[in-house]
């Protein structure tokens, strides 16, 4: 677990987003950024409806990572990847702000 302050530093560049590579269609919901607020609330609440991805380079999630993360390759996520509930809420994050 990481301690409060790599927490929030963490946690500040969290952004819902699956990857460079996703489109968007018509009938895709929209991607949208979380404020830290938000995750800690999604976190706390620890009811199986929300996932969260560590898109940072390997060695730095081993290092520490956000409670429950999972750690996946930006670049290579697949469905197997993610869960089988569609309605699963995904949360993807990297320390980068882009």
């Amino acid at each position: 677990m990481l301690p409060r302050r790599s927490f929030l530093l963490a946690a500040g560049a969290l952004v819902a987003l699956a990857s460079a590579a996703c489109t968007r269609s018509s009938s895709s919901p929209a991607l949208k950024e979380l404020t830290v607020d938000q995750v800690a609330a999604r976190i706390a609440l620890n009811d199986g409806q929300t996932v969260l991805y560590d898109c940072n380079a390997k060695d730095r999630y081993d290092r520490g990572h956000l409670p429950g993360a999972r750690w996946v390759k930006y670049d290579a996520v697949t469905a197997a990847d993610l869960p089988a509930d569609k309605g699963t809420m995904l949360v993807f994050y990297c320390a980068s702000e882009l």
